[in-house]
């Protein structure tokens, strides 16, 4: 076999689909978020928005934050030194599983080095602590839990996206005796539309179901102390397993499951991403942990952003163009087709200054390419008002559709 021959052509159908990813060099600039400079292929600098950043709250440039991990740099140097279990575990990564566990009204957290693996990690071993157990997953669920649950070896059953009533047909043929888990989202973060969670705890009592839930793109952003929408809804005591991430909202790095401590202990001592992955390191727990506690307690943050994702939505549908609003903060604005996709994200950058990638298959099923737009609340009235008018502009360029998409 001719392997680079094999890897050309693989990259080419990518080409001819329109769907290879670039990356552009940005430089993020301390207290300037959402601004940074882009290094152009010529190698000059410009000033460009950031617009499709998952920062949501601007977290990652908190002095808080800074300052709590420039005084753990300081005190502790830059790695971890090792795992968990042999040289892994500080005062900084206790103090942050302490804080999310508090943030969740759970007795423990875990800390993993992203979501993804937290994921990964977590729904693939939970088999290994109840043989024999039925994982049934939400069909849009995240790429991370599709993959711990397709790795457990287990039984799964795929339902249809937030379709309670198909979730509970599945439920019901299986045998009643069989340790089952329930594995969802919160907010779909393409869609922006939210999980159904009270009736899937209300499916998850009926059948002695575990329940789990990715409150990835919610943890911070919702509730009166940002745990979740699960907070929001007055339902965290019912959730088994929480799953979060740090690199979002909090605006630094890692993941983490909130639940019991039996629990966390159990993943901890059986999950192999967990055992055998190098801890994170102390100034980002420590920051982490700095950006959980600010956020407790910063509910016109939480109020400001989701004004913001509001303003935005009403203004584009105010042009016609074909957005999705379940009524969260996510912005997505369909296109429909990958070529144009990235040719619209391509010519908001070089003309306009505004960063924002094309989202493509497999991200997204085919025909529903989209720009997806993440305001915050740093995004000004001056960034708002230039980004409407060259979504106006090339819309118009294009000659797409004004079509408003129904929710």
């Amino acid at each position: 076999m001719d392997y680079t021959a094999e890897l050309d052509a693989a990259i080419d159908r990518l080409h001819q689909e329109g769907r290879y990813r670039t990356f552009i060099d940005i430089e993020r600039r301390n207290g300037q978020f959402p601004h940074a400079v882009w290094t152009q292929p010529d190698g000059s600098f410009r000033d460009i928005t950031v617009w499709c950043g998952n920062d949501y709250l601007g977290m990652g440039q908190n002095p808080v934050v800074l300052n709590a991990m420039k005084d753990a740099i300081d005190a502790t140097g830059a790695g971890s030194g090792g795992t968990r279990n042999i040289s892994g575990t500080t005062v900084y990564h206790k103090r942050l599983e302490a804080e999310l566990a508090d943030l969740h009204g759970k007795e423990s957290a875990l800390l993993f080095t992203s979501a993804y693996i937290a994921n990964d990690a977590t729904l693939s071993t939970l088999p290994k602590l109840f043989p024999g157990l039925i994982i049934y997953s939400d069909e849009l669920n995240h790429a991370s839990m599709i993959e711990g649950v397709r790795r457990n070896g287990g039984a799964k059953r795929i339902f249809r996206h937030n379709d309670v009533a198909h979730l509970r047909e599945l439920m019901a043929a299986d045998d009643p005796a069989a340790p089952k888990l329930i594995a969802f989202e919160s907010i779909y973060s393409m869609d922006g539309d939210f999980g159904p969670i009270e009736a899937i705890c209300d499916l998850a009592d009926e059948f002695n179901a575990l329940t789990y839930i990715d409150e990835v793109h919610a943890v911070g952003m919702y509730g009166p102390r940002g745990a979740g929408v699960a907070e929001r809804d007055r339902l965290m005591h019912r959730l088994d397993i929480i799953n979060g991430t740090l690199a979002k909202a909090f605006g630094v790095m890692g993941g983490y499951i909130a639940a019991s401590y039996k629990m966390c202990d159990a993943i901890r001592s059986y999950a192999p991403g967990f055992i055998f992955t190098t801890s994170l390191p102390p100034a980002v727990a420590a920051g982490a942990a700095a950006s959980v506690a600010f956020l407790k307690q910063a509910p016109e943050l939480r109020e400001k952003h989701q004004a913001q994702a509001k303003i935005l939505k009403t203004r584009l549908k105010a042009l016609g163009l074909p957005i999705i609003d379940h009524g969260s903060h996510i912005v997505p604005v369909i296109v429909g087709d990958p070529v144009h996709t990235k040719k619209l994200s391509d010519m908001l950058l070089k003309d306009h200054g505004i960063y924002v990638q094309p989202i493509n298959f497999p991200t997204v099923p085919r025909g529903t390419e989209r720009l997806r737009f993440t305001p915050s609340p740093v995004h000004g009235p001056d960034e708002m008002n230039k980004l409407v008018r060259a979504m106006d502009s090339l819309w118009s360029h294009c000659a797409l559709n004004r079509a408003e998409l129904s929710a």
